[in-house]
């Protein structure tokens, strides 16, 4: 894309940083699940035979799935642990984008989130991959930022 003089190319989707307020040990391979969906809703007027209203109902958010290479840190574990415990430790994070010069150009806030989901590796013999766990999180809403 152009703009005025200067060509302004599409961010590439593998730079980006995850933050977890409380986790330090969050470097993520994959990110997915940014999305937000308004519920809408038909009514059926008697006599309105043209068409059908349409009302917007609440905003929905699927969980965030956060991927990242096994390490000796059990803070992902631990929080899932925690709430499986019936402790639910609510964070707030922040996914940030970055340009190929590695500065934030964008933001996404999740808010009030906590673990419904630990996956861990699959582990296979015969294969030099590297082990991967996976944490899914519920949250209750996204805000995004351009910097």
């Amino acid at each position: 894309m152009v703009q005025g003089n200067k060509r302004q190319d599409p961010y590439q989707a593998y730079n980006f940083i995850v933050e977890i307020e409380g986790i330090t040990a969050a470097g993520f391979a994959e990110c997915s699940g940014l999305s937000a969906e308004v519920e809408s809703f038909e009514y059926r007027e008697g006599g309105v035979n043209d068409y059908t209203h349409r009302f917007a109902g609440p905003a929905k958010y699927p969980p965030l799935v956060l991927r990242r290479g096994m390490t000796d840190s059990n803070e992902l574990w631990n929080w899932h642990r925690m709430v499986a415990k019936g402790f639910v430790i609510r964070r707030n994070g922040t996914i940030h984008m970055l340009d190929s010069k590695g500065q934030t150009v964008k933001l996404w806030h999740f808010f009030r989130a906590y673990p419904i989901r630990w996956t861990g590796p699959d582990l296979r013999a015969g294969t030099s991959g590297v082990a991967f766990e996976s944490i899914e999180l519920a949250h209750e809403g996204l805000s995004t930022q351009v910097i």
